[in-house]
C-alpha cells in the first residue's frame, strides 16, 4: 500500500500542474524526525482514500458503459422479438419490452453522465487531498524548524486548500441538474418495468423484466 501510495504520489504530482499543485520540496521533509513523520500518516490515509474514490469512479463509469451496452442488445432482443409475435398478445408484450428498453437505455445515458460528472468531482478532490498533504507536511517542516522551511509561507498552501475545496462545492453544485435528470429518467424506466412485469404475470424471474 506505502509502495503504490507513493507511486501515486509521482503521478499526481506530474499530473497537477499548477491547479493546486504547489508543493514542499521532498528534500525538507527527508529531513523530518521520525516522530514528526509519523504525523503525517493520517493526511497520507486521506490521499490513498480519495485516490480510492477516483478508481471507484472510474469503475462505476465503466460498468454504467457494460450496462449500456446490454441495455441496447435487449432493446435489439425485444424489437426481434415483436417482428416474430405470432399473436396480438405476444406482440403488446414485445413492445411493452422495446418501450422498458428504450428507457432502460435513457436511464442509463442520463446516470452515465452524471457518472462522469461524479468523476470529475473525486478527481478535483483528489487534488484538494493532495493540497491538504502538501500543507501537512510544511507544518511539519516548520514545527521540526527544518532548514528552508522558514521561506515557504502556510497561508499560500491553506489558500489553495480552501480555493480548491470552493471549487469542488461548486463542481458538486453544478451536478444537481444532471442528478434530476438521471431520477426523472429512473421513475420513467421503472414505470415502463413495472408495466411490462404486470403484463408477464409479475414473474420476478420473467425473461422480459431485468434488474440493474
Amino acid at each position: 500500500m506505502k509502495r503504490t501510495l507513493l507511486l501515486s504520489l509521482t503521478l499526481l504530482a506530474s499530473a497537477c500542474g499548477p491547479r493546486y499543485g504547489m508543493r514542499v520540496p521532498d528534500s525538507l521533509v527527508k529531513k523530518l524526525p521520525y516522530e514528526t513523520r509519523i504525523e503525517l500518516l493520517e493526511s497520507e490515509n486521506d490521499l490513498a482514500l480519495a485516490i480510492d474514490r477516483v478508481d471507484e469512479a472510474d469503475n462505476e463509469v465503466n460498468r454504467a458503459r457494460d450496462n449500456i451496452r446490454r441495455a441496447k442488445s435487449r432493446q435489439e432482443a425485444a424489437e426481434d422479438e415483436e417482428d416474430r409475435a405470432p399473436d396480438a398478445s405476444s406482440r403488446e408484450v414485445a413492445q411493452l419490452a422495446i418501450a422498458e428498453s428504450e428507457s432502460r437505455v435513457e436511464f442509463l445515458r442520463a446516470h452515465q453522465r452524471l457518472n462522469v460528472g461524479l468523476r470529475e468531482v473525486e478527481k478535483l478532490s483528489l487534488r484538494c487531498a493532495f493540497a491538504k498533504f502538501e500543507l501537512a507536511r510544511l507544518t511539519a517542516a516548520r514545527k521540526a524548524k527544518v532548514q528552508g522551511s522558514e521561506r515557504l509561507e502556510p497561508k499560500d498552501y491553506e489558500a489553495q486548500v480552501s480555493e480548491c475545496e470552493a471549487a469542488v462545492k461548486e463542481e458538486r453544485a453544478g451536478l444537481a441538474e444532471d442528478t434530476k435528470e438521471a431520477q426523472t429518467a429512473k421513475e420513467a424506466w421503472e414505470a415502463k418495468k413495472a408495466a411490462l412485469a404486470k403484463k408477464t404475470f409479475d414473474a420476478r424471474a420473467s425473461p422480459y423484466v431485468e434488474n440493474l
